[in-house]
Formats: C-alpha cells, sequence, structure tokens
C-alpha cells in the first residue's frame, strides 16, 4: 500500500473515531442531565452544565436524528452561537420548527447570528453571504432582527430580543445573563469591542416556547 493511500486511510479511521467518541459522550451528557441543556453547532466551544453537539452528533435538519438523540424527553434551553447564517431561510424556518417542537413548553433557544443592519462597512463586508472573514464564504442568509423575529414568531415562539442594531443603526441591549447561555460574540464578551466601540457584535435574542404550547 503506497505511503499517501495508508495516510489518507488512517485519516478517515481517526475522524471515524472522533465522531463516534462525540456522539458517545452526548448520548452521555443527555442521559445524566436533570437539566437539559443543548448547544448546537457547538465548534469546540465548551459550556458548563450544557450538551455540546454539532451536524454529526445533531443535524438541524434531521428530525430521525432528533429523536434517536432524545425520544420523548424535552429540552430546557438551547443554545445556538453563529449557526443559523449557515442555512438557507428555508433550512433554518426548518430548524426552528424542530427546536419548538423538542424543547419544554416554557423553554427557550438562545440565538446569535451576524446582525444584518450592524453600520460598520467593515462588519458588513466580513459577515455577509460570500464576505471576507471567517466562514462567510458558507453564509446564506444575513439575517437582521425583523426578518429574524418573523422567522420565529412564524413557527410559534415568542421573542425576547437581547441585542440588536435596528435599521437607522442604533444600538439596544436588554440585560441578559450569560447563566442562561453565554454568547461570546455579544457586545459586552466580545474581546474586539474593549475599547468600547462595537466592532463586533451579533443579533442576539432568546425564542421562548408558549406555556400554553402542547
Amino acid at each position: 500500500m503506497q505511503t499517501a493511500t495508508r495516510n489518507r486511510l488512517l485519516l478517515r479511521i481517526r475522524q471515524r473515531l472522533r465522531r463516534l467518541k462525540r456522539r458517545r459522550a452526548f448520548r452521555t451528557c443527555i442521559a445524566q442531565a436533570d437539566v437539559l441543556r443543548v448547544v448546537v453547532g457547538a465548534g469546540g466551544i465548551s459550556e458548563e452544565g450544557w450538551c455540546h453537539s454539532d451536524i454529526d452528533t445533531l443535524n438541524l435538519l434531521d428530525r430521525a436524528n432528533w429523536r434517536r438523540a432524545f425520544g420523548s424527553r424535552r429540552i430546557d434551553a438551547i443554545l445556538a452561537e453563529h449557526v443559523w447564517e449557515h442555512l438557507t431561510v428555508d433550512e433554518g424556518t426548518y430548524a426552528a420548527q424542530m427546536c419548538f417542537e423538542f424543547l419544554k413548553p416554557g423553554a427557550y433557544i438562545r440565538w446569535a447570528v451576524p446582525d444584518g443592519f450592524h453600520p460598520s462597512q467593515e462588519y458588513q463586508e466580513w459577515c455577509r453571504p460570500g464576505g471576507t472573514g471567517v466562514g462567510a464564504d458558507d453564509h446564506k442568509v444575513f439575517y437582521n432582527h425583523i426578518t429574524a423575529s418573523e422567522m420565529f414568531l412564524s413557527v410559534g415562539f415568542e421573542v425576547e430580543l437581547k441585542e440588536y442594531f435596528d435599521k437607522q443603526g442604533c444600538f439596544h441591549r436588554a440585560d441578559w445573563d450569560p447563566v442562561d447561555g453565554t454568547i461570546h460574540r455579544s457586545a459586552e464578551l466580545d474581546r474586539r469591542n474593549s475599547d468600547g466601540a462595537l466592532r463586533y457584535t451579533s443579533l442576539f435574542l432568546d425564542a421562548r416556547k408558549p406555556l400554553r404550547a402542547a
């Protein structure tokens, strides 16, 4: 066997073993959690007290995957930071429906994406679909607080906006507690804003499943 072929085979084996390890850890976390809080699209970020997933452990667009993962159990909280911009509009709405279905009544998804109303041209170029920022070549939607709210409201959620720019470029911020899910690319926590200038923020909201929802 040639060296290059052997190396490719070993790489595939290591990748498969890593995926299996992540899936096993995710299943174990769900089984042991008294309060079930799930990070989707974790991207290696670890939050204490949360079960972390990526597409190979929990696919936002695969209902059968969610049923296998959770069965009849329902989720207390979901955290999604800079995930939805990688989905099309239709996929994003479907993923929101999925979260609504598997959340408990009264539970929420804490959700953040790049802010389409951010007034900085540098930010716009960095974050727009096909932009120059890391991962922007895969961005498909540039949400603003209006389009994001409409998406979540359309599937039954109640929306609480936390941080966003309006169409006039004015920044709005409501109180929020990182204990309920940390948004690292936020006005206060992103290091690029350390001097007080809002160079990098997110459109950030909580979408809550009404208590009356079945």
